[in-house]
């Protein structure tokens, strides 16, 4: 089921009023049945994956607190991780492995068969797959203890605002959440229905009108050149951003209302002054995941100098490939793990640019050079991220600034200027936005606002969807993953 569907905008309504009427003791049952649905009306058998995983770490949970030596709590835990990791591996990246298996043995003029595996892959399986691991490991290091409830623990697994696409929600924070009693809130439904509306905003206005000018160019990118390919390249920057982020903000908004708090996951990332800054505002979730559970075990930055550059290296690959089983995802992550390390070791000549020219007299200057620069390098990271093959992606990146006139602009993007115009015009409006943002937040903003002028740009904001949104019922782009 997706969030901008009419089949979403009745199912929501229905569960709330259901949840605040009957008894909390009964709402878990509300939730779980809500959620298996919500994922099932996407495909049915493949509820059968989050059961796997809800049984198996449910079982694991509980024995690792249990067991007395380390070798019996291991043993657990490696039976969580194989689990899970290998339902992610099967159905995510078996086939990629195989297929490159074959293209390197190919190159060597070894010629096999490669075994592949007919399979769709589940959305959201990634997010859920992280979230559940992140349960067993927490219990593992003794920072957790287990939910015995074999039924609240499934509705942390399958929580529908945020099973496929995230946050990554942390045990510690959500499942104690699902024990408290939430009385209705108005002003905290209220605000729960203004970030969800923000959301649909991003997304069905920004996100899928931007797709579609994103997708003429990079779904056949060799038919053009220069400019088409640079405002291709800067709006995919924010079409993924807004689809992305607009999903957090249903997601965040729908629990909301219902007296869930869920981690903030974006934090208007292209305001960022460095690319390390970036990732601390951009899918904050699974960054954090990844500090937590991948790169501060391998040593993080307390090691020497050589091996704390390789841990970036490792984390970023591995943030690639968790982003899909592509080459154009993992060297999309290693362009990200080559500029921190590149941001550091440049640092020191960085302030001395900055010192010798005197630019650092000037702050304000100084932090819109920092962000356009940050955005510049980000941007062109995501060419790899979302061409179609490495090939293509090179091409775009080769022929940026090639053939720069308008007039050729006008001839490769036909009659495509008005919706260039509103794209140009929604986008400044979410700027704007987020600029107030920066020093306060919108819902605070508004809040202290008079009556009138509030409902006004509510109002504004539902027609502009109305008007302006893209009604095509796209996926958001974050279900592949």
């Amino acid at each position: 089921m997706l969030f901008n569907s009419l089949h979403f905008l009745i199912f929501f309504p229905i569960v709330l009023l259901i949840y605040f009427t009957i008894a909390h003791k009964y709402r878990w049952i509300l939730l779980l049945l809500s959620s298996y649905y919500f994922y099932m009306s996407w495909k049915p058998e493949y509820i059968i994956l989050i059961m796997i995983s809800t049984l198996i770490d449910y079982i694991a949970g509980i024995q690792i607190h249990k067991s007395v030596t380390k070798a019996r709590k291991k043993r657990f835990l490696i039976l969580s991780l194989f689990t899970n990791l290998g339902l992610l591996f099967a159905f995510k990246y078996f086939n990629f492995f195989s297929e490159s298996t074959r293209a390197l043995l190919q190159h060597f003029a070894i010629p096999l068969d490669p075994m592949t595996l007919k399979v769709l892959l589940p959305v959201g399986i990634s997010f859920y797959t992280f979230q559940t691991l992140s349960y067993t490991i927490d219990i593992y290091r003794g920072k957790l203890k287990p939910q015995r409830h074999l039924g609240i623990f499934a509705v942390y697994v399958a929580f529908f605002p945020q099973l496929v696409a995230g946050p990554i929600e942390r045990a510690k924070n959500l499942l104690p959440q699902f024990l408290e009693k939430h009385n209705f809130d108005y002003k905290r439904a209220t605000d729960g229905l203004k970030l969800m509306l923000w959301g649909f905003f991003k997304k069905i206005v920004i996100a899928d009108r931007l797709a579609v000018l994103v997708n003429t160019v990079y779904n056949d990118p060799t038919g053009f050149t220069g400019i088409p390919l640079i405002l291709a390249t800067v709006f995919f920057a924010f079409q993924i951003y807004c689809d992305f982020s607009g999903y957090s903000d249903i997601a965040i908004g729908s629990a909301q209302m219902m007296g869930f708090k869920l981690m903030d996951n974006f934090k208007r990332p292209y305001f960022s002054r460095s690319v390390s800054e970036f990732w601390k505002r951009w899918h904050i979730s699974l960054s954090t995941w990844f500090r937590d559970y991948i790169y501060i075990p391998l040593g993080g930055n307390k090691v020497s100098k050589p091996r704390w550059h390789l841990n970036i290296a490792i984390v970023f690959l591995l943030s690639g490939l968790w982003h899909g089983a592509s080459w154009t995802f993992v060297v999309w992550g290693a362009i990200h793990g080559a500029l921190l390390i590149f941001e550091r070791l440049a640092k020191p000549i960085k302030d001395k640019l900055f010192t010798s020219t005197r630019i650092i007299k000037l702050p304000k200057l100084t932090h819109l050079l920092e962000i356009a620069f940050t955005f510049s390098v980000v941007t062109i990271a995501w060419i790899f991220f979302r061409a179609n093959s490495i090939t293509d992606a090179w091409y775009i990146l080769t022929h940026l600034f090639t053939n720069l006139s308008l007039a050729q602009l006008n001839v490769q993007m036909g009659a495509k200027w008005i919706s260039l115009i509103v794209a140009v015009g929604v986008i400044a409006f979410m700027e704007l936005v987020h600029v107030i943002q920066e020093h306060k937040s919108i819902r605070q903003f508004m809040s202290n606002k008079p009556l009138l002028l509030r409902w006004a740009v509510y109002l504004a904001i539902i027609l502009a969807i109305i008007i302006f949104g893209v009604f095509n019922q796209t996926p958001f782009i974050y279900f592949q993953f």
